[in-house]
């Protein structure tokens, strides 16, 4: 059944599921369904493969949520990770296994869809869905939600997925509330293969000037991916920083491909993710880290889950039923995903007053960078780090004294000195000095850091 089909089809039917957004929590959700054997229609409005404001790291968590049979189009495999504070105190670490891989999303989006189709889920581009509704003429019976496309046609689904976004349609109707809103903004910079040497296999983190942001730098193949983020609301602020981040690089003449900005949004804690029959998955439902604002990783498993259960939901024959299987849902996604969120949020508040502690950890704490590497890997989250090490548990505590929430790692002495195998190189404080080059400068994490023969050199999704 995989395919593209006609809106002809769609009207002719009632979909088992129904989901909304073909991003990764979308594929991922589509795949679920059609894997237990559903008739699945996965919509998209834009036209496929597309771009998105995207750092296109690939952690530990986001390789274990792929379909089996799922092989990564990787651009590049990160050894290497330069941190700097604000381009000062410059310092690169390095692990003999490979940390995370780098992406570009139109190609990894693409492949996911495509391994939804191949499990049964049939595609439909170019449908913006309007609205849902779950009541009035639109909708034949108690067990059907109608799907209203831009142009008033109407798809029915038994259960309805939405994963479109951060500015949600399916959000909107679900009701989902948010309580951390940040800007990002992006470059795509195609550089020289000389330049493009000197990043391989590193990336740059540089923790930023206002309260919160940081940039990155993640090398793919002959283009650099340049970004950095803070909260909404600094945007003149925000883009200087871009602008400078860039500049202190060295690749300031270079012209980007591609410039982008997009929102990210948390949810808040008491913020639905269903209503009636249908789900929210992914930036749609407001799941992402909010430390790093990792959200391909939160995208992938949600969605998955969201696939799972909405099968549930599809099969519910009442409104009780419908009721307790989208509760279900709730509770998976709160007893994984939310953990981490509650631990990233206390991150985000100890980041935000003392970013210098967080450098001083990773660079010169043996157990902070074993950690970073560990989430990276797959091999722990943030959320079990907190739980299973009572040192972390006690420090977060008393940085963040927050009620009843998971807790993160210890305060790290700034002048320790890492012994273990992983190698680390130590800049100059004005950022200069770079891997492999005479004046590049280092980068940062989920941003990577840059680094180049005669170029100075320096995040999430």
């Amino acid at each position: 059944m995989s395919g593209e089909i006609s809106s002809a089809d769609d009207m002719q039917r009632v979909w088992d599921v129904v989901v909304v957004g073909a991003g990764p929590a979308g594929a991922s959700a589509a795949y679920a369904a059609a894997v237990a054997g559903r008739r699945v229609l996965l919509l998209e409005k834009a036209e496929l493969p597309r771009y998105k404001t995207c750092g296109g790291g690939i952690i530990g968590p986001s390789r274990d949520a792929l379909p089996p049979g799922f092989e990564l189009p990787l651009k590049d495999r990160v050894h290497a990770v330069t941190f700097s504070n604000n381009g000062r105190f410059t310092r690169t670490r390095r692990s003999k296994q490979m940390m995370f891989g780098l992406i570009n999303r139109p190609e990894f989006d693409q492949q996911l869809v495509e391994h939804a189709q191949k499990a049964g889920a049939e595609l439909r581009t170019g449908a913006a869905v309007q609205r849902v509704e779950q009541h009035g003429s639109a909708v034949p019976d108690r067990r059907t939600v109608a799907v209203v496309l831009q142009g008033g046609e109407t798809v029915l689904a038994r259960a309805v997925v939405g994963a479109d976004g951060s500015a949600s349609r399916i959000g909107a109707h679900v009701g989902v509330k948010v309580d951390q809103v940040d800007l990002g903004l992006e470059a795509e910079i195609p550089v020289p293969e000389t330049v493009a040497e000197d990043w391989k296999g590193r990336v740059l983190i540089d923790w930023g000037p206002m309260p919160g942001s940081y940039g990155w730098v993640f090398p793919k193949g002959d283009t650099l991916t340049v970004g950095v983020i803070s909260a909404r609301g600094e945007g003149a602020a925000t883009k200087r920083y871009l602008e400078d981040f860039i500049a202190r690089l060295g690749l300031a003449g270079f012209e980007p491909s591609i410039s982008s900005g997009h929102l990210t949004r948390c949810r808040a804690d008491d913020s639905p993710l269903s209503r009636g029959r249908v789900l929210v998955c992914g930036d749609a439902a407001g799941l992402l880290e909010p430390w790093t604002r990792e959200g391909i990783s939160f995208a992938l498993r949600s969605g998955r889950l969201a696939g799972e259960w909405a099968v549930r939901i599809a099969e519910a024959h009442d409104a009780v039923d419908t009721r307790r299987q989208a509760l279900n849902y709730a509770f998976a996604v709160k007893a994984g995903l939310g953990v981490e969120m509650s631990v990233g949020k206390r991150m985000l508040a100890v980041f935000e007053r003392r970013p210098g502690l967080f450098h001083a950890a990773l660079t010169g704490f043996r157990p902070a960078w074993r950690a970073f590497k560990e989430i990276t890997q797959g091999r722990t989250t943030l959320g079990e780090l907190v739980r299973s090490h009572p040192l972390a548990q006690r420090a977060l505590a008393a940085m963040v004294p927050e009620p009843a929430a998971p807790q993160d790692p210890a305060e790290p002495d700034p002048h320790h000195v890492d012994e273990t195998h992983d190698t680390d190189e130590t800049h100059g404080t004005d950022g200069t000095g770079g891997t492999n080059g005479t004046d590049g400068t280092g980068g940062a994490g989920d941003t990577d850091g840059t680094g180049g023969t005669g170029t100075p050199g320096s995040v999430t999704s």
